[in-house]
């Protein structure tokens, strides 16, 4: 079992480059820096569940699996680019988004999320 709360120590992270081709990543201003780990399932599984963290700055992806997050620390705003629709979230926020959602993240103050991930084919 994992539990994770606001604030929590979430322990060691490593360097996760915005390189998946994929997700097809696009810097739009400053230089947001991605870390991470996963506590289980990834790459051949079709879940994954661990730790994000991103500081400041705006990029452009397209997300890779249906995801239910929760904001652990930080604030951002995630722009639909479909719908344009903005939604703004801070600690203690969770947030559902589709597998192949192309989003604009902006990164207000540096965030930490925990994260559940599906993808019917595996990741």
């Amino acid at each position: 079992m994992l539990k994770y709360k606001p604030g929590d120590d979430v322990g060691e992270l490593e360097d996760w480059p915005f390189d998946n081709p994929l997700s097809d990543y696009q810097i739009k201003e400053g230089s947001p820096r991605a870390s991470g780990r996963m506590d289980g399932g990834g790459p051949g599984h079709t879940t994954r569940t661990g730790i994000w963290r991103c500081t400041k700055g705006v990029f452009e992806c397209t997300e890779q699996g249906d995801e239910l997050m929760t904001i652990l620390a930080g604030r951002c705003r995630l722009i639909d680019m479909t719908t344009g629709k903005a939604t703004e979230l801070e600690t203690g926020d969770s947030l559902f988004v589709r597998d192949g959602s192309r989003v604009t993240w902006d990164i207000i103050e540096d965030v930490t999320k925990v994260f559940f991930g599906h993808k019917a084919d595996g990741f």
